[in-house]
């Protein structure tokens, strides 16, 4: 896995080679499980959307498919989980589990309450909390339509800000020349604020 985040440059030209436009079909499901199943907040999001952005620059795939797409993967991907959260959410997280940690709804239920409904929005931008944003806007029983136009809002910026990035400077020699580096300093920069909050938790626990 750690192999596939740090080249996905070369796996994903490799999949273009492949399997051609049936790619399109692999990133949906990919950006559609990260948001859309509670079990896979490990799958690339942010490094994916830029260097697919990049290989859009390049010409290996289309900006106009791909931007659509994906948005609406991640909207999908919002409501699925919105759905299994107020079905299930109490359930699934009556215990601790392999894959199902309080730990995680607890730390999204802190940020609802610090920024409300727009958590859906700023959660686009956070690895593992926006895997877990929709499941426990769903156990809260979030009104679906709010929701659903945060989970609009949240999708477009996301995709576009992340995929236009790596469109318009994915190419440029030196990043391109140091894709693996940029790819890990976007996964550094995205944990940054899960970092802080663990450093500022175990600072009011001593």
């Amino acid at each position: 896995m750690l192999d596939i985040i740090l080249h996905l440059d070369a796996h994903l030209l490799t999949l273009v080679h492949d399997y051609g436009t049936l790619v399109y079909a692999i990133l949906f499901l990919i950006i559609f499980a990260e948001t859309g199943l509670v079990v896979a907040p490990f799958l690339p999001g942010d490094s994916l959307l830029f260097v697919t952005g990049a290989l859009c620059g390049m010409g290996s795939l289309e900006l106009q498919v791909l931007m659509p797409l994906l948005m609406l993967a991640a909207f999908g991907g919002d409501n699925t989980n919105y759905w299994i959260g107020r079905r299930f959410g109490i359930k699934l997280f009556k215990h601790d589990s392999r894959f199902f940690k309080t730990e995680h709804v607890e730390k999204t239920q802190a940020f609802y309450a610090a920024h409300g409904g727009k958590t859906i929005i700023f959660a686009r931008f956070l690895p593992i909390i926006r895997t877990f944003a929709p499941f426990v806007a769903g156990i809260g029983s979030m009104s679906y339509k709010l929701f659903m136009v945060f989970s609009a809002l949240g999708s477009m910026a996301w995709i576009a800000s992340l995929t236009l990035a790596g469109y318009f400077f994915g190419n440029i020699p030196i990043i391109k020349n140091n894709l693996t580096l940029m790819i890990v300093g976007i996964v550094l920069i995205s944990f940054l604020p899960a970092i802080r909050e663990f450093i500022r938790h175990r600072r009011a626990k001593s």
